[in-house]
């Protein structure tokens, strides 16, 4: 039976996806790459935002468009927030919320999985995403995702290992490593430094050429961690959510850092490298962001000169501390606010991509974009093609970057 998978979102759906596709094809499933030709159409949803949530059910209605013979299978998020309104769309025979998430394949094949399934997969890209933490037991005002994650969870160290060393096996050239809170990694297990503790274990462990973090807040960010940046092998990325540039709207966010802090976490990891990627998220129109403050979060996220920056206008979410706060912002001055952000956002991340013109990088190459040129990524993220006609997928090589085009990099193969 052919199956497709598809995950909205976050980085840790993206993972979840991928072990799912690894367990069907255990369980003797095919994974197809276009959705009209499966039986089983699986989703897995976001619904971080209300626009997240939208976006999630356009996009089960569009599956079941194209293709009106599969059964849906609609998983994470918005599945567990919505479950009453996902049943009475057409199509549907499975809802499985974040709690039974882990018991999808035996739910939607009827047969009992291999519980070591997720280990002896093989990757069929060459980068895996690997989920090594689930569940946040922060209290930012704002967010969702932890009611509907659920409390802070980590998967032992041993069975972290013995995953890449199967993927490496599997031909994976990099692996990222994703959670809903991934700094917190281990601490439910009783582990010091458990996030750091486990790269560093993951880097003289292993042979895996790439390891690559996905978010991580920066509370948790320890001098150990920031160490293997020195490491080659660990990608010079670190995405580190801010949220607001101001001190008050961090306090009413429910944030556990200063803007003081996180500029003296800037500066040392750019003390350790000086062209590391340091990425983030900022949330615009949060309640009692006057144009004063809106101003001051602005001049500070351009002080930290991002290479890339994400930007959401705030979304209340039902049950959340934030919808109970005052002094709402427009709908419309949030949507303003957020343009107003992207425009610096944007501008910060040309600045810093047009730094590494003329230099030599080593390169992940993927596969062909559209026009038939090779795309790949260097360890800082950046994304380079190059139309040579030599076959260059999951190989890293040494990159000329001869050029910039838009967001990406002409490169040359040295």
């Amino acid at each position: 039976m052919k199956v497709y998978l598809e995950a909205l979102g976050c980085r840790l759906n993206a993972a979840e996806t991928e072990e799912l596709a690894r367990r069907f094809v255990t369980a003797g499933y095919s994974i197809v790459r276009e959705a009209e030709e499966a039986s089983i159409i699986v989703l897995n949803t976001c619904a971080v935002t209300v626009q997240a949530a939208r976006k999630s059910r356009h996009r089960l209605q569009a599956l079941h468009r194209c293709n009106a013979q599969a059964r849906l299978a609609v998983l994470g998020c918005w599945a567990t927030e919505a479950a009453q309104e996902i049943a009475r769309l057409p199509g549907v025979s499975w809802i499985l919320p974040n709690a039974d998430k882990a018991h999808a394949i035996e739910r939607i094949t009827g047969k009992a999985a291999d519980p070591a399934a997720w280990q002896s997969g093989r990757c069929a890209h060459t980068r895996a995403f690997l989920g090594v933490q689930d569940g946040c037991d922060s209290t930012c005002t704002y967010c969702i995702t932890r009611l509907l994650r659920g409390p802070a969870r980590s998967t032992p160290p041993e069975q972290v290992i013995a995953a890449i060393h199967d993927l490496v096996a599997g031909g994976a050239q990099e692996v990222v490593l994703t959670g809903v809170s991934l700094g917190a990694y281990g601490r439910d297990l009783g582990l010091e430094q458990g996030l750091a503790a486990l790269v560093v274990a993951i880097l003289k462990g292993t042979d895996l050429p790439r390891l690559r973090l996905s978010s991580v807040e920066p509370w948790d960010v320890t001098e150990l961690l920031l160490e293997q940046l020195r490491n080659p092998r660990f990608c010079r990325q670190l995405h580190l959510p801010l949220q607001a540039g101001s001190d008050q709207l961090l306090r009413g966010m429910g944030r556990r850092i200063t803007t003081a802090q996180f500029a003296r976490l800037v500066e040392t990891a750019r003390a350790l490298s000086p062209d590391v990627a340091l990425t983030s998220d900022v949330i615009t129109g949060f309640p009692g962001e006057t144009e004063a403050l809106f101003a001051e979060s602005l001049a500070f996220v351009k002080a930290m000169d991002f290479a890339r920056l994400h930007v959401f206008p705030y979304s209340e979410r039902k049950g959340t501390a934030a919808t109970r706060l005052p002094d709402r912002v427009p709908p419309v001055l949030r949507h303003e606010r957020a343009a107003e952000m992207r425009a610096l956002g944007e501008s910060m991340g040309t600045a810093y991509r047009l730094r590494f013109v003329g230099q030599r990088l080593p390169v992940l190459w993927e596969n062909p974009d559209a026009s038939g040129r090779w795309r790949g990524l260097t360890d800082t993220y950046l994304q380079v093609v190059n139309d040579s006609k030599e076959k260059l997928y999951n190989r890293i090589t040494l990159t000329h970057l001869l050029s910039l085009e838009g967001e990406q990099f002409i490169g040359e193969v040295q």
